[in-house]
């Protein structure tokens, strides 16, 4: 049997891991919230959604009931546990991240999906455009893998005389991937820097990518943005940066409070908040086709100051200055 992690119970709510028994109709909609990482690191983004559902009059379990299924990092689950959705024939597929928008949309063409991805949807074939999704998919994107070069002029721009510059990808989500391989390549042409990509899918993976990215001589270490994998353990990704004494920069504000030296990317939690109020207006009778797709489009600097001196790295004052948060 493949294994189902039923979120709600980390956040005090007392129900089983599926509410509806063969043959029964459920008493009120019911929500499926597919994501390919691990519910741990999901707290925040998962009450934002929940928010969001609020602001438009939804309380899990007084009106709608949010069924949760999480891959726990296994990409290739996705597809099946789409299917049980679509077997259930559940109201609204909540997709949360790149791997379960593609494993829903392959799912199904008629039952309404909502995704939250890092990556242009357009790019990854999820919509037909921004204004107009067409079909049966709308939802909300993040900046992240666009502002991703940025994450590479942060390094460059406080180690300058670095030649070799590294990228960390999840594999096992070839589209977000392969998307920020080719920007970062050309953000690093640009820059006149090497560019080495580094791979990990797994926490066993973490120990044997810092000992290459010694071997390597690497300057500093950018990580994938919009991976779930990634982004449920950014907070351990900053640890190991600072004890491995790795100057890198992570998607967001956890990474840095980690112990990361930059934390630069769009706020997640804004993105999640976004696709749980297009869930409840589609709950609402709206249609995706008619919503376009939103973008969070908050971008945060967070630098942790205790870092970059334990790097021996002086962080220009300009720099400083531009930065949302500073971790001292």
């Amino acid at each position: 049997m493949m294994k189902r992690r039923e979120f709600i119970t980390l956040i005090g709510a007392a129900t089983g891991t599926w509410r509806l028994t063969a043959g029964a109709q459920p008493a009120m909609p019911v929500i499926g919230f597919l994501n390919g990482a691990a519910a741990d690191g999901y707290r925040p983004m998962v009450n934002a959604f929940r928010l969001g559902l609020q602001d438009l009059g939804f309380v899990d379990g007084q009106n709608v009931t949010i069924e949760y299924l999480w891959a726990e990092g296994h990409n290739e689950h996705l597809p099946a546990m789409a299917a049980d959705l679509v077997r259930r024939q559940v109201a609204v597929i909540a997709a949360t991240s790149t791997p379960a928008a593609l494993a829903a949309k392959a799912a199904t063409s008629t039952i309404p999906i909502v995704f939250e991805t890092a990556a242009d949807p357009v790019r990854l074939g999820l919509v037909a455009s921004l204004n107009r999704p067409g079909g049966n998919l709308t939802g909300a994107t993040q900046t992240n893998v666009e502002v991703a070069p940025k994450r590479l002029e942060l390094l460059h721009e406080v180690l300058p005389t670095a030649h070799v510059m590294a990228l960390l990808v999840n594999p096992s989500n070839p589209s977000v991937a392969e998307i920020a391989t080719t920007e970062m390549r050309a953000a690093a042409d640009t820059l006149g820097l090497e560019l080495q990509v580094l791979k990990a899918s797994n926490e066993s993976d973490f120990d044997s990518m810092f000992a290459t990215l010694t071997q390597l001589r690497a300057g500093g270490l950018i990580m994938t943005a919009g991976d779930p994998f990634f982004a449920s353990r950014s907070r351990q990704l900053g640890g190991l940066a600072a004890r491995h004494a790795v100057p890198a920069v992570g998607a967001g504000r956890e990474f840095a409070v980690g112990g990361g030296l930059f934390g630069y990317g769009a706020d997640i939690n804004d993105a999640y908040r976004l696709a749980g109020g297009y869930v409840g207006r589609i709950l609402k009778g709206d249609k995706p086709a008619d919503l376009p797709v939103q973008e969070a489009t908050k971008v945060e600097l967070v630098i942790n100051l205790k870092a970059a001196k334990a790097l021996g790295i002086a962080v220009p004052i300009p720099l400083l200055g531009r930065a949302d948060e500073v971790i001292e």
